[in-house]
């Protein structure tokens, strides 16, 4: 049961290393982009591993919403735009302060638009991946070139030209037609639809016709074997599990594989049907730690394991595939409301400690959470935040809790369906981006209690509850929450035991020989405070 330390470890040191990112994603969308809705990116690259370069192009298919004289695209600086065209003719372009700017010399109607762009060079090198993002080039023991990228603070535009933007993904998927050398395998999201090879190289086309975020638009390279077994998911859909191992740990796949299934019933009890069920469920072996990259999730957690009821568990492995349901098929339209990515899917890494392990077990992983939350700064700042400012370890930890907190509220019975509801509905996911708004409003419906001025106590400020314990004299005790307008169930413990009370805005008066203890097993974020 020391998972829960192993991820605040793990959550500590990404804080740090993410400060030293220097490019992000999100922010103010800019006006040329606003009225740009991207529908589909088809990706074609040649990577030559002894310059560590790409070679290629990127087709972006997009309508506008109006029509326009600039067409505007992110592409970071270091490499070379050598051609433009739209819908098939080259236009005038400027390239600088990684933007791609492209100026058409007729005005180009509103309606649907393709723009190529022709490019090459040497992609942005990560440093500390997977908190620093760029491309990873190595080698595996045996001496096989190994690549992979990760792209989730940059975005896309690490590598091909976009709009880098989380509120916009290409709702008709994208296409991936990597070239490598002969010996090496690509791994990529959705279906592989042809592998061609000549003399020294060999292409793998990936196609994915799901919505897709920007920064899950990806490869990786390397002497993988494809280890598979069938899987039918709670619906009763066939899809196939494939994981991408490098050769030299092909043994060591099965094991993987066997806890991974428990992972993927686990999280569909709870979640709902895994969400690309009509391509694959995709793991590849990486070279750095580990993301959330949809549909071919990368796994570099080196097959160590945890315990949870005595049975292998990998904790990175089960957050990591978490996010196929919260950040991929839920995902938040701006990175202010970062925390339902984070948050919601390692409130999901508890419930497989409750599925397992039991309640107590749960119980004790958010007791012991709690005490190290940093506390400085709101979870949500406001709107329009890019990456690097929404990013803090709290969105993990304390967005976890504040689901634990909401699950007590509702009681169980009422709040298992309404989360399963709220990411298996049309409304929520795919194509329709959501944020804390649209969370908070559908909880309070569901649980016909006003939730906001607990979301805005707990995501909008750092301030605790406030849980006033006042001596009356006579063993009578007047507990008040002076910080919260709404009524809160409280668990209060007295010489009688636990009792589950209702504290509203008049407070409640307790009798007790013995100082009342609040909230004994902490579901609660708080400040108790004895008068």
């Amino acid at each position: 049961m020391r998972k829960i330390l192993i991820i605040l470890l793990a959550v500590s040191i990404a804080q740090g290393l993410h400060a030293q990112q220097t490019l992000t994603s999100g922010g103010k969308l800019k006006p040329e982009q606003a009225i740009m809705d991207i529908r589909h990116y088809t990706i074609a690259l040649d990577v030559d591993f002894n310059q560590r370069s790409i070679d290629g192009y990127t087709t972006i298919d997009v309508i506008m919403a109006q029509p326009t004289h600039v067409l505007l695209f992110d592409l970071l600086d270091s490499l070379n735009v050598k051609e433009v065209l739209v819908n098939n003719k080259k236009r005038p372009f400027e390239y600088k302060n990684n933007l791609i700017r492209i100026n058409t010399a007729n005005e180009l109607p509103a309606g649907r638009a393709s723009v190529k762009v022709v490019y090459g060079g040497k992609p942005h090198v990560a440093r500390r991946p997977p908190w620093d993002d760029g491309f990873i080039w190595t080698r595996d023991s045996t001496g096989h070139q190994w690549m992979a990228i990760t792209a989730e603070g940059t975005g896309g535009k690490l590598y091909f030209p976009c709009k880098d933007h989380p509120s916009d993904e290409p709702n008709e998927g994208v296409d991936l037609i990597i070239t490598v050398p002969k010996d090496l395998v690509v791994a990529g999201p959705g279906i592989l639809q042809k592998v061609t090879k000549t003399a020294d190289k060999v292409t793998y086309h990936w196609k994915t016709n799901y919505t897709i975020n920007n920064y899950s638009i990806l490869f990786n390279a390397g002497d993988y074997k494809v280890v598979s077994r069938p899987y039918t998911t709670v619906n009763g859909t066939n899809v196939p599990i494939q994981f991408y191992v490098l050769n030299e740990h092909a043994d060591k796949a099965e094991h993987l594989m066997d806890i991974f299934v428990k992972t993927i019933h686990e999280q569909e009890k709870y979640f709902g049907e895994y969400p690309w069920a009509k391509e694959k469920i995709g793991l590849v072996e990486t070279p750095h730690l580990g993301m959330e990259h949809q549909s071919m999730v990368a796994y570099g957690n080196k097959f160590r394991y945890a315990k949870v009821a005595g049975e292998d568990y990998d904790w990175l492995l089960h957050h990591e595939f978490g996010h196929e349901w919260w950040g991929n098929k839920v995902t938040a339209k701006d990175w202010a409301d970062y925390w339902i990515h984070e948050g919601i899917c390692t409130f999901g890494d508890e419930l497989y400690v409750r599925e397992f392990a039991g309640e107590q077990a749960y119980i004790d992983q958010f007791k012991a959470m709690s005490p190290r939350f940093g506390n400085k700064i709101p979870i949500v700042m406001g709107k329009d935040i890019d990456e690097e400012a929404a990013y803090n370890s709290d969105i993990y930890g304390k967005g976890a809790f504040f689901m634990h907190t909401i699950c007590y509220i509702m009681g169980d019975s009422t709040f298992f369906p309404a989360i399963k509801k709220f990411v298996t509905s049309p409304q929520y996911t795919y194509d329709n981006l959501v944020n804390t708004d649209d969370v908070e409003q559908f909880f309070s419906k569901e649980s016909g209690i006003n939730l906001k001025p607990l979301f805005d106590l707990y995501l909008r400020s750092a301030d605790k509850l406030e849980v006033h314990v006042q001596t009356m004299g006579n063993d009578k005790y007047m507990v008040t929450l002076p910080n919260m307008s709404i009524p809160l169930p409280m668990d209060i413990t007295t010489e009688n035991g636990p009792t589950r009370v209702i504290i509203g805005n008049k407070g409640l008066l307790v009798t007790s020989k013995t100082l009342p203890v609040i909230d004994a097993d902490d579901y609660y974020i708080k400040k108790v405070i004895i008068e």
